[in-house]
């Protein structure tokens, strides 16, 4: 991997996208495709991964394609992805099915938390404690109120934490900042963002193995602080879909979302929240939505112009799925795809125009003579065109992965001791207003968000 990880590079080279990347590298402390920190042989990262399901794999392995990084160990509450871990990352590799005795061991410098959204802020505050550098998955919690003390034991530690929205350090999400931040699309006004999809698998039917049993899944210390419930294999594999567990589409994908959008614009959040929720296709024993739209309204700042936002995911999109955002000016769009964007923008003209649907054609003929007369000497004929300026396009290369800079971020902050680009406050301020779309959904009214203070008003 860390070979492939150096032809990445060296194609890089030579690239548009390479003096970007190294622009940004400069810009920013925070975003650099490759650690300044050195390391030697001796100077290892060892981590141990707590939950080996679908994105435990993607994080572990992306993780060791970073100079310095070893995995001394994997928690998983099924055996079968313990079996599995061996397998695949070697015999040594020590296993178990309670957290705790991977943050006590003295050998592990740092955790992945790749665990249902219900566990994520009480491992994370174990590990802190235990002295442990942590990259958690999104959301950072299940709820609101979980999140304070994930930010304090943050502070207390001094550790690395990083919330796992790679979105945070894309590169083409910070070329896309750059570019709102020169005012080529005007002043911004709406941004409009959706992440539809159109299979099972899309909507979270996961794969449930034939040996799953009480004997080969710990389903008590699954239900954590979910209420108590028979075995259920459906619930353990396919946990996205209850709300005991997970956060639904809300807080699996409008935080990606929202974490792109604070990134560009520099935002802390909104300050109002509405939302509606359905369960409209995928009734398979569900209680979590399978479609859900929302409206969030940001007010003016520092940062940015007061805009709105506006959010949706449609697991049964019959239009097949894919997904947008647009930034939406006054004077252009960024049109955002994962890792690419374009930029269309035009320079108003100054005259207002007339003729059409207008009250121009409602006046006599001798004042719509006069009229242009007047028209024609205030405005001048450049004062009277819309130039459409050059489109502009901007992909990473084929083979980029932002979660590979994200990680790096990550492993960089623990051997320096800066903050992670994504930490604790960042984590709330994108995980909160995802999962109250939740609650606004459910209860029919809109959430008032104190986004500085990362607080539920009275409405």
């Amino acid at each position: 991997m860390k070979t492939n990880r150096r032809n990445f590079l060296k194609k890089l080279s030579g690239t548009t996208a390479a003096i970007t990347l190294g622009t940004h590298a400069f810009a920013s402390e925070h975003y650099t495709l490759e650690s300044k920190a050195k390391t030697t042989a001796n100077d290892k990262i060892r981590i141990g991964l707590i939950g080996a399901g679908i994105i435990g794999h993607y994080d572990t392995d992306t993780a060791l394609q970073i100079t310095g990084v070893e995995l001394a160990a994997v928690c998983d509450l099924y055996t079968g992805r313990l079996d599995y871990a061996k397998e695949k990352w070697g015999k040594d590799i020590f296993t178990t099915r309670d957290y705790r005795e991977v943050i006590a061991r003295k050998d592990i410098d740092a955790v992945l938390i790749c665990t249902p959204d219900h566990w994520h802020d009480r491992i994370s505050i174990d590990a802190l404690n235990a002295g442990k550098h942590v990259y958690c998955e999104k959301p950072m919690i299940q709820k609101v109120e979980y999140g304070y003390a994930v930010i304090e034991a943050q502070k207390k530690s001094g550790k690395a934490y990083q919330v796992g929205s790679q979105r945070a350090s894309s590169v083409a999400v910070l070329e896309a900042k750059k570019h709102l931040a020169s005012g080529i699309i005007g002043e911004l006004t709406y941004v409009e963002s959706t992440n539809d999809r159109n299979s099972a698998n899309g909507a979270w039917q996961y794969a449930i193995p034939t040996d799953a049993s009480p004997q080969t899944v710990d389903f008590d210390r699954f239900l954590g602080r979910a209420p108590k419930t028979p075995f259920d294999a459906t619930r353990f594999f396919r946990w996205r879909n209850y709300s005991d567990y997970g956060t639904g589409v809300a807080g699996d994908l409008f935080v990606h979302m929202l974490t792109g959008l604070h990134v560009i614009t520099g935002s802390t959040g909104p300050n109002r929240i509405f939302a509606l929720g359905d369960l409209n296709f995928w009734k398979d024993g569900r209680d979590a939505y399978d479609l859900i739209t929302a409206s969030m309204d940001y007010p003016k700042t520092e940062a940015h112009p007061s805009f709105q936002f506006f959010c949706r995911v449609n697991l049964a999109d019959g239009a097949g799925g894919g997904s947008s955002t647009k930034f939406i000016g006054t004077e252009g769009v960024i049109e955002m795809g994962w890792n690419d964007f374009k930029i269309k923008h035009f320079k108003r003209p100054v005259a207002p125009g007339y003729g059409g649907y207008d009250s121009y054609t409602s006046f006599s003929a001798k004042q719509k003579e006069e009229f242009k007369q007047w028209y024609d000497a205030k405005y001048s004929g450049a004062a009277k065109e819309l130039v459409k300026e050059k489109e502009i396009t901007y992909s990473a290369p084929e083979q980029y992965d932002d979660r590979i800079d994200h990680m790096i971020n990550f492993f960089e902050c623990a051997r320096t001791g800066k903050t992670c680009v994504e930490d604790a406050v960042f984590g709330l301020r994108a995980a909160a207003p995802s999962v109250l779309c939740n609650t606004s959904a459910a209860e029919k009214r809109m959430i008032h968000w104190d986004p500085v203070n990362m607080k539920i008003l009275k409405s």
